[in-house]
């Protein structure tokens, strides 16, 4: 009779630890699921991820093309992560690095300078990660290393700014060209897309040609020097931006000339400052390069992160205007930058 009330104390005890340990399993399998859910969530809810790296944080004109990516980026839902490069390429390429080690779902480039990217974007490629180039292009051995170009054909604003010129000046003309950040893409551009037009007008001569790195103060001072040493020659002021030409106006009224009459100021991007300057008659001319390029940008990244790229060209161009005298005070109000 006791060995049979101990082997029935013993069964019930084995049936008890059976269902503790059972009870245990359930919580850590529950508890285990809930972690991943919380770690991970429903993969319908994440939100994609977008390294952008931007040049700078020089001008007008760069932080409403920062701010439009911004804003695009929110209105689409997605999560971006910004790296200002601070006008230096080691920083731009460290920045992509960084997004590729965080493992982001695309990377937006808008490249200082042309070249120095091949490493960097293979990096990407083999981590699948796609990039999309924005405002300034590159060049790489193997175009496959990133999926598009979105910006402004700055070639064709160099045609514009000629073509304009040569109108006005009847194919005769003493330029100073002012030019842009050596090695970036805009720079190599305007300055040779201008120079293929007035091939065919041999009185308009380029008499000094200095880069001012796209900057106003540096501008004025490279403008002053070239005043001093050629004032009287100068006809005509061919700037590759806005900035540049607003430093070159303030050298040229400071050595007691009037810019748009005296000589005449032609630029490149058409910020608001500039059409002050066409309206108050200092500036004769500014080529658009429209720098709210974001949405256009979002609407490609949706196609590459759902894998429709099929018909999608390598380059996706933004298209520019002219503005001068003429019609810049109706337009001077629908600046937004």
């Amino acid at each position: 009779m006791k060995n049979l009330l101990n082997t029935t104390l013993l069964r019930r005890a084995f049936a008890l630890s059976t269902l503790a340990m059972a009870a245990v399993l359930m919580v850590l399998v529950s508890g285990c699921a809930n972690t991943d859910q919380a770690a991970g969530g429903d993969s319908s809810d994440k939100r994609p991820t977008i390294g952008f790296v931007q040049t700078g944080d020089l001008s007008d004109w760069r932080k409403a093309h920062t701010q439009s990516v911004k804003d695009a980026a929110k209105a689409a839902g997605y999560d971006l992560k910004f790296a200002d490069g601070q006008a230096k390429l080691e920083n731009q390429v460290k920045a992509v690095s960084s997004f590729i080690s965080q493992g982001v779902d695309a990377i937006i480039i808008a490249p200082l300078e042309v070249s120095g990217w091949d490493n960097v974007l293979e990096k990407a490629k083999k981590r699948n990660i796609p990039v999309l180039i924005l405002d300034r292009q590159v060049e790489v051995e193997d175009d496959s290393l990133y999926v598009t170009y979105i910006g402004a054909d700055t070639y064709n604003e160099g045609i514009l700014a000629a073509k304009w010129l040569v109108e006005k000046v009847d194919g005769k003309a003493k330029v100073v060209e002012l030019q842009g950040s050596q090695g970036a893409s805009p720079t190599i551009n305007r300055r040779d897309s201008f120079r293929e037009v007035i091939k065919d007008h041999p009185e308009i001569e380029i008499i000094a040609s200095q880069a001012a790195d796209y900057e106003l103060t540096k501008a004025k001072e490279v403008m002053e020097a070239i005043l001093k040493a050629k004032g009287d020659e100068i006809e005509v002021v061919y700037a590759h931006n806005d900035y540049m030409a607003l430093g070159a106006i303030q050298a040229i009224e400071e050595a007691g000339k009037k810019p748009g009459t005296d000589i005449m100021v032609v630029s490149i991007d058409g910020m608001k400052s500039a059409f002050e300057a066409l309206v108050a008659g200092k500036l004769n001319c500014t080529v658009e390069c429209n720098p709210l390029q974001g949405p256009k940008a979002m609407e490609a990244i949706a196609k590459i992160l759902a894998g429709n790229t099929e018909g999608m060209p390598k380059k996706q161009m933004v298209l520019d205007k002219v503005f001068d005298q003429s019609n810049a005070a109706e337009e001077i109000g629908n600046r937004q930058y």
